[in-house]
Formats: structure tokens, sequence, C-alpha cells
């Protein structure tokens, strides 16, 4: 799975939290910060990286998570590495 396809699919994620304006999420790229730029609560990264563990098929080391940015670009890292893993 590309790193393009990976986008799409958080970009379908995204388009499910209610706290994202839904008008952002067209213009995303691996630099957009979930908190900075898209004013998701750091909370709601929980919720996002739950969906993303579901959306691809994948389970995500605690580690990796809490070692994780806030960045869309690290959520996609941390499904390549996942996907890599299985």
């Amino acid at each position: 799975m590309s790193r393009e396809e990976i986008l799409e699919g958080i970009k379908e994620i995204l388009k499910t939290v209610n706290s994202i304006d839904k008008d952002k999420i067209d213009g995303i790229t691996e630099s957009t910060d979930f908190i900075t730029d898209l004013s998701a609560p750091s909370t709601e990264l929980i919720n996002i990286i739950a969906k993303a563990e579901n959306k691809f098929d994948v389970e995500f080391d605690d580690d990796d998570i809490d070692d994780m940015g806030s960045t869309v670009g690290e959520t996609i890292d941390l499904v390549v590495k996942a996907l890599a893993a299985q």
C-alpha cells in the first residue's frame, strides 16, 4: 500500500471525526498537524489512531503510539511500519 493510498484512507477517517472541519480535509498533506492545522483536540488522536487500525487492518505497538507526533505523516509512518510487520 502506497503512502498516497494511506493518506486517502486517513482523509476518509477524518471525515467521520466530528471535531475536524470537513472543509480542511481535502487539503491535507503529510505535513498537516492534526492539532494545530485541523484544530483536533489532542484526545481525539487516540480515536483517529483506533480508526486507522481498523481501516488498515493493523495493530500498532503501544510504544510506537507513545512516540508518535501529531502530523499526518507520522500517522502514515505508523501504518507503513505496522503493515511491514505483518
